[in-house]
């Protein structure tokens, strides 16, 4: 387990205080450590763990700490080229230099501050990232997609166009959606509540991931679903949140309902379905992306 962060007491001590820390300059100055900490990276959200169940940790105080910063924060008014909107002042727009490496294509994105972009990034117009998200290197975030509050991307992802990351702040210790390295997920895709998507996973175009939706692997046999903290192993098992495995061809498909007036009318529920696993002809359609980085 890594070592506690520096800022860890001083975000928990400030958070409990409620809203005794509103106007207090010891809370604005530990959150405006925090946010930097966020945009370079340095501190996650969420981070890779080998000792985790899943394989990730979730790091509630960074949660805390991100949410001290709504609470502490005023509204705003911020102008930038011609565009004014109004927040709170603790969370204004991010501002890039050509020597961070990131491509910012301008026609309506935001990047709001204590988000994480990594050398090679891309952001088609119009897209929006929020805060505590962190993108890793070469991923392409494209137009009308959305990247939500600590959902965690990895490398060489491509977030088609209008794909939704949901985001997640509370409960605290509750998983962000992740993606994970060399994913493609596909136009109006929707990946939400904590899914997990392991590397080099396809989510074909329209495929709706959430808690609630079982996945059909029929090259398996089996069915994948998240699991309510204590349904298996005893009262005190965690949540497990929906986890597509790595390489996974996942498109949207259907199941019939075969019961009352539902299957009278022929009537199907929405099912996503593994199809298959990821191969080399799979491999040469998505490397077709690189053509436009």
């Amino acid at each position: 387990m890594s070592a506690q962060h520096p800022l860890q007491p001083d975000i928990e001590r400030l958070f409990a205080a409620g809203t005794a820390a509103v106007g207090d300059p010891t809370a604005l100055s530990t959150f405006v450590q925090l946010r930097d900490e966020l945009n370079s990276g340095r501190v996650r959200s969420a981070e890779p763990d080998a000792a985790a169940p899943l394989g990730w940790r979730v790091n509630s105080w960074v949660k805390r700490g991100i949410l001290l910063g709504f609470r502490i924060g005023q509204l705003t008014a911020f102008g930038n080229h011609g565009l004014s909107f109004v927040d709170k002042g603790t969370f204004p727009a991010r501002s890039f230099h050509p020597t961070e490496g990131i491509r910012v294509v301008p026609g309506g994105s935001s990047v709001r501050e204590g988000a994480y972009l990594a050398r090679g990034v891309v952001c088609m117009p119009p897209m929006y990232i929020n805060v505590g998200a962190y993108i890793d290197e070469g991923t392409m975030v494209d137009s009308h997609a959305l990247v939500g509050s600590c959902a965690q991307i990895g490398r060489r992802v491509h977030l088609s166009a209008a794909a939704q990351i949901g985001g997640v702040l509370e409960p605290v210790n509750a998983n962000p959606v992740i993606i994970e390295d060399d994913v493609l997920v596909g136009g109006n895709c929707g990946v939400y509540e904590g899914t997990i998507v392991r590397e080099r996973a396809v989510l074909a175009a329209g495929t709706i991931l959430t808690r609630g939706t079982p996945v059909y692997d029929i090259v398996n046999g089996v069915m994948l679903k998240a699991e309510a903290a204590g349904s298996n192993a005893g009262p005190n098992t965690e949540a497990k949140p929906l986890v597509i495995p790595a390489g996974a061809v996942v498109v949207p498909g259907s199941r019939a309902i075969t019961r009352g007036r539902a299957a009278e009318w022929g009537l199907s529920l929405y099912a996503p379905v593994i199809v298959k696993y990821r191969d080399d002809k799979t491999d040469l359609s998505a490397a077709l992306e690189d053509l436009l980085r």
